[in-house]
């Protein structure tokens, strides 16, 4: 299990975990699994060098699914949790909850400019758990 402590909405690369876990588990080949415990966030393979590239994708999701208390999202039913968890779910309903990656000779096969992000969709800190599994 990899815990990510989040402090807002945003990208957040937990890619060194990752592969320490692997380094840890297999020295052969396999197929890594990462599954998001939560329905509130995702998670992603992005790339890693230019950080203009994770404020984008937040920008992006913020504008294509604005929080509740935005007129444009005065359809939304489910509130009682505060305005961004209905559109949290829907950011989370669009992206992926889980990713497998292959393993070669003991590595992750990610390409040069690719990391492993949790992609948080809720405005308040949370702690998340990501399951991962080695086949």
């Amino acid at each position: 299990m990899f815990e990510i402590s989040t402090h807002g909405p945003g990208l957040y690369e937990f890619t060194p975990k990752v592969k320490d876990y692997v380094t840890e588990h297999c020295d052969g080949n396999g197929l890594l699994t990462l599954f998001v415990r939560h329905t509130s966030c995702s998670l992603l393979i992005s790339e890693n060098a230019d950080p203009d590239v994770r404020t984008d994708m937040n920008e992006f999701f913020r504008r294509l699914v604005p929080n509740t208390d935005q007129s444009s999202m005065d359809w939304v039913r489910h509130t009682c949790e505060g305005p961004d968890d209905m559109p949290a779910h829907i950011k989370a309903a669009l992206t992926p909850v889980s990713i497998s990656i292959p393993i070669m000779d003991g590595r992750l096969t990610l390409g040069t400019w690719q990391s492993i992000y949790l992609f948080e969709h809720r405005d308040h800190p949370h702690r998340r758990t990501v399951a991962g599994h080695i086949s």
